[in-house]
């Protein structure tokens, strides 16, 4: 096959549906939005709060992924966001904290609630799912004992400023957003760490017996996970300038879904950063088009959850075919060489040479 040959099949296999479908079902929306109401779905300032207002979602999929990629569950990430908004609110209305102190406090009992979850899910050898179930009662608990269940108000001047403050007129979540969104798809994409994350997350016996240590990557994935969701849990109470304990048990779903439909972008199968903040703007824009057209308030829970299964759906869809590929070049009698057979899924890689690259 000509290298022309080649670069034209990569870049079918780049701009197929099947690799980049977020895109083309986000041109979609944006057309019909665009026809439908285009006097409120075009304006300047909707985009503007759309960019805003999803920033948190993102970092909170970020928290979710993370621990994904090392095959842990987290479904404690709304509560850990509800628990450390109402803590760093806390500290500085009833301990009487400077915000910067509250601030680090936040962030490491987001680390701590992460060991310890690592620590249930490896040591205690309990599924993650069970797991971290069972720690968002706990964390959900703890919320509202502390906020006695209702809003704390009063947070110290300047703690808004935080996420409210904007430079050439984007906020600061958003930056914050994308310099996370920059670190973590380098560990993951660039870094030893991160392809022996991906192996650990693949197949965690290969890995181990490949001299990966599979337990440390874990708990530390989900160390890195919790300060996130601290961090977006932060940033919320600064939005709102106060203690709000039902908002952030409420990111769930959106986190959730983002990463599985993200895992179905630009990596084939693969949980990966970039997919996952196509995702969450894709789903956003979707939402706010039904909003502005008079949807009912349920139309989001229902529009997520409608794309969480199908998105689940299509990453495992994804996996199968990619493992059948693999088997039909393994055959004798099929095609040697054939360009037009999906690639072989991206997680799918040796945990020998994953350890030792």
């Amino acid at each position: 096959m000509s290298s022309t040959d080649s670069i034209a099949t990569r870049w079918r296999r780049a701009l197929s549906f099947r690799n980049i479908s977020a895109i083309y079902i986000f041109i979609v929306i944006f057309a019909t939005f665009s026809i439908v109401t285009p006097e409120t779905f075009l304006q300047e300032g909707v985009w503007r709060t759309l960019l805003d207002a999803q920033a948190i979602t993102v970092i909170a999929a970020i928290g979710v992924m993370i621990p994904l990629t090392t095959g842990s569950f987290n479904l404690a990430i709304g509560a850990e966001i509800g628990f450390a908004g109402i803590l760093v609110a806390v500290l500085q209305v009833k301990q009487d904290m400077p915000f910067i102190v509250a601030i680090s406090l936040t962030l490491l009992a987001g680390a701590f609630i992460g060991l310890v979850s690592g620590l249930i899910i490896t040591k205690g050898r309990i599924d993650s799912f069970v797991a971290t179930l069972g720690l968002s009662s706990i964390l959900l608990a703890g919320l509202a004992w502390m906020s006695s269940s209702k809003q704390v108000i009063g947070l110290q001047d300047g703690f808004r400023e935080i996420a409210t403050s904007t430079y050439f007129g984007i906020t600061v979540p958003t930056y914050l957003m994308v310099v996370l969104a920059l670190v973590v798809w380098y560990v993951l994409e660039r870094t030893p760490v991160g392809r022996r994350m991906y192996a650990a997350g693949y197949n965690p016996a290969g890995a181990r017996l490949a001299g990966v240590n599979v337990v440390v990557l874990r708990i530390s994935a989900l160390v890195a996970g919790g300060i996130i969701a601290a961090m977006a849990g932060v940033l919320l109470t600064s939005r709102l300038n106060t203690g709000e304990p039902t908002v952030g048990p409420g990111l769930l779903l959106p986190a959730l879904t983002a990463v599985f439909l993200g895992s179905t972008q630009l990596a084939g199968g693969r949980f990966n950063v970039w997919g996952t903040v196509l995702a969450v703007y894709v789903l956003a824009t979707g939402i706010k088009g039904l909003q502005l057209v008079g949807a009912q308030p349920w139309i989001s829970d229902l529009f997520n959850g409608v794309a969480l299964l199908s998105a689940v759906g299509l990453s495992q869809w994804e996996k199968t075919a990619a493992r059948t590929a693999a088997v039909r070049r393994a055959l004798p009698f099929t095609r040697q060489g054939d360009d037009t057979e999906p690639p072989a899924e991206p997680g799918d890689r040796s945990p020998s040479v994953v350890a030792h690259r």
